[in-house]
């Protein structure tokens, strides 16, 4: 595709497809500082066991290496804030997680939005996650937010509970976006008020996070991270929900992000007697599956010896 593709025509169209921010960055390698931080933050251990985050660094942190003639990266946020959370008092499960899995949704309305670059899959790459690629730094560089304090893509006016989603294409933009200048200030809450300390250090810890703790770690949990689960029996929002940022979010109009009357009408003594079967039901199609039914039992389990953490 020789001519520049319409950033007003592209954005326009993101919208019309449910994303709430859609900018656009020059493919190029990441900055020095990011680059460097990034590979310090490995060699000390930062990323736990998640393996796929030391996989392809040379890619992850130059796209033109993940699709040979990168010129632009098109990064689309969509809101997952839910309309509806789970009743106080009962087990919790992070906001993300509690519709449909977003992988799926995300990438179909990808394709759709990819239409308008190109006629052919050869010339782009569409990304939600699982593709090595550093998605807040490109959605800061794509000037959507900014990142904060607590590791999260921050969009003013909206808040940080956002999917991100990016199109890395050979085709040109008519006009690139700038980062914006907002940051947290002297603001600290979310350092402060996390429950295990994985935010107070230069580094962040993932092992510490309870987000890691409750879904990706396969083992035991930590005993901090036991004694600090409090309701939250996937995931963790503390950070967020102190976030002044989030005081009023975004909320998603994607029904596929919202919890089912099933998990609506779950209660604790639901989940403590949870079987495979029901478990397999509750959460068909959904991120909770990343857990596996033995990693959530593991949790509830510690949650019910701990009393509510608030």
């Amino acid at each position: 595709m020789n001519s520049a593709f319409s950033s007003s025509r592209l954005k326009a169209e993101a919208i019309r497809l449910g994303f709430f921010a859609c900018g656009i960055a020059k493919a190029e390698p990441v900055d020095a500082d990011t680059a460097m931080y990034y590979r310090q933050w490995m060699a000390a251990g930062g990323h736990a066991d998640m393996q796929y985050l030391a996989d392809h660094v040379d890619k992850r942190l130059d796209p033109t290496l993940l699709l040979p003639g990168a010129r632009s990266i098109v990064v689309v946020a969509m809101s997952y804030a839910p309309a509806c959370r789970l009743p106080d008092g009962e087990y919790q499960i992070a906001a993300y997680a509690l519709g449909l899995d977003y992988h799926g949704v995300i990438k179909q309305r990808l394709r759709q939005l990819a239409t308008l670059l190109t006629d052919t899959t050869d010339d782009l790459k569409l990304c939600v996650d699982t593709v090595p690629i550093l998605e807040r730094y490109w959605a800061a560089k794509a000037g959507i937010g900014f990142i904060g304090r607590n590791r999260q893509l921050i969009i003013p006016g909206g808040g940080s509970m956002f999917f991100l989603g990016e199109i890395v294409t050979t085709a040109l933009s008519d006009h690139y976006d700038a980062p914006l200048s907002q940051h947290c200030g002297r603001c600290r809450r979310c350092i402060d008020h996390c429950p295990t300390g994985a935010l107070a250090s230069d580094f962040f810890n993932s092992e510490r996070c309870l987000s890691y703790q409750t879904i990706e770690n396969r083992g035991p949990l930590d005993p901090m991270a036991a004694d600090k689960l409090g309701d939250c029996i996937y995931g963790c929002d503390r950070c967020q929900q102190v976030c002044p940022w989030n005081s009023n979010p975004l909320l998603s109009k994607e029904k596929a992000f919202q919890p089912s009357e099933a998990l609506l009408a779950m209660r604790r003594s639901d989940w403590e007697q949870l079987t495979v079967d029901e478990y397999r039901r509750l959460f068909k199609g959904t991120a909770v599956k990343r857990a596996k039914y033995e990693g959530l039992m593991r949790n509830i389990r510690a949650a019910a010896e701990k009393p509510v953490d608030k």
